[in-house]
């Protein structure tokens, strides 16, 4: 009786953690390439970016005091217009969610399907209308025209956001709240807004976001250096100064700054507040 030999399978290795560690870090290092070049560049004494050093060896900031004496206005302008679009839009967004969400209304289906068809709306078709609205009313190179028009993106945004979080809120809770004499407004101010604080920062941020990166409400609706973004201001300084990269990528460091700040204090409200309505 002969027993015939089995072939040996090979025992696969499992892929080590140092190379997930090690591609994780490539992966890393190409996203994050074009913000380093961006500040190198800011720091160098020369202006133009053809020859510059891989290292700020030779560190200026030359680049940064231009920026600020001739964009300064236009950060403060976007400032304003970001802040002032994250106050309309949680005005607007957060009661229209609370009532979507915990009142029973006969058309609350209807409401937000229209809510997602107005983000399907092109940018410039909305630009094109405001601009003919703004001419007959005033509102041209204006800092409130500028937050109503950045507010039509994040108003939308927030509904959705809100209402998903709010979804989730136990009916029981606002019940309790009712049993105790309050009545629709004392419960979406003392009991339901508390607990949508995650979902509130989380619209308040996209909300700043939209309004600071704008471009094209920026480009379309503003026609003098008065009221002026820093992303239109970045653009025409490109033009005008096209051989002074250093004040421009400082510029767009300065740009980048708010933007950053933000995300990193507010990303755990941000992940949750994403999320929340997710499970029930």
């Amino acid at each position: 009786m002969s027993i015939t030999a089995q072939p040996s399978r090979r025992v696969k290795q499992p892929w080590p953690r140092w190379a997930n560690t090690v591609v994780a870090i490539g992966i890393l290092a190409v996203l994050l390439f074009p913000i380093y070049w961006m500040i190198n560049v800011s720091l160098q004494p020369s202006g133009s970016a053809v020859g510059t050093p891989w290292l700020p060896i030779h560190l200026s900031w030359r680049g940064y005091s231009t920026a600020l004496g001739q964009q300064g206005r236009n950060l403060l302008t976007s400032l304003v217009v970001a802040l002032g679009s994250v106050v309309f839009c949680l005005l607007v967004a957060t009661p229209a969610a609370y009532v979507l969400a915990q009142l029973r209304l006969r058309f609350a289906g209807a409401i937000l399907f229209g809510v997602l068809i107005s983000q399907m709306i092109p940018g410039i078709v909305i630009a094109n209308a405001l601009y003919t609205a703004y001419t007959d009313v005033g509102l041209l190179n204006s800092v409130p025209g500028l937050v109503l028009a950045d507010s039509t993106a994040g108003v939308p945004f927030a509904i959705l956001i809100v209402r998903a979080f709010m979804t989730n809120i136990p009916q029981s809770v606002i019940e309790a709240g009712r049993v105790d004499g309050a009545g629709h407004l004392r419960t979406f101010v003392s009991i339901v807004l508390p607990m949508s604080r995650n979902a509130l920062i989380t619209a308040a941020l996209f909300s700043f976001l939209f309004a600071w990166a704008d471009f094209l409400f920026a480009l379309t609706l503003t026609t003098t250096e008065d009221v002026r973004p820093v992303t239109l201001g970045l653009y025409t300084y490109i033009g005008t100064y096209v051989n002074d990269w250093s004040s421009v990528m400082a510029t767009a460091v300065l740009a980048s700054i708010p933007a950053i700040v933000l995300l990193v204090v507010a990303q755990r409200y941000v992940a949750a507040g994403t999320t929340a309505g997710a499970v029930k």
